[in-house]
């Protein structure tokens, strides 16, 4: 037998140990996903927004400068809204989870109407130049996403711990 003395971990009840909640064990890989998702989105559907903005301007001035501006502008919103969300979301209960995705994407959906319903009536901006950079910017940023997700390292189903 060893004379050692050994230190003394401070006791905690079983009141105080349950009423620490443990960290959900898909809250972690699902943030880290939702990062990898932004940066590639960050990288990849500017440079597509910027040549829509480039050809719109060249085609139909600063009308089309503009529209494709706004365009662009809505669509970087919809998209990182989303993962946004995803980020929040990460380590709620699945229910939660699901009413923030569907509820969110309600919302977007609104609101993206409102926002071009408003901007109907604006003469600066050219409505086809704007359309077209949003279902450009959209449809990349959405593939992009997409790739990152097939890319990462991430289980997508974690086993139980105990």
């Amino acid at each position: 037998m060893s004379d050692a003395v050994t230190p003394k971990m401070p006791e905690t009840s079983q009141a105080e140990a349950a009423q620490t909640p443990a960290e959900n064990p898909h809250a972690a890989p699902v943030r880290q996903l939702a990062r990898s998702m932004t940066r590639a989105s960050l990288l990849w559907t500017p440079p597509f927004i910027v040549a829509c903005i480039v050809l719109f301007s060249v085609l139909n001035g600063l009308h089309g400068f503009l529209g494709a501006l706004v365009g662009g502008v809505l669509a970087m919103a919809a998209s990182l809204s989303t993962l946004g969300m995803m980020k929040i979301s990460a380590g709620q209960d699945p229910s939660l989870v699901m009413l923030i995705a569907l509820g969110g994407y309600a919302a977007k959906v609104i609101l993206l109407f409102v926002a071009l319903t408003l901007l109907r009536g604006v003469t600066a901006l050219h409505p086809l130049s704007l359309g077209i950079t949003m279902i450009v910017a959209i449809l990349v940023a959405a593939a992009v996403e997409f790739g990152a997700f097939r890319k990462a390292r991430i289980p997508t189903i974690i086993p139980a711990a105990n």
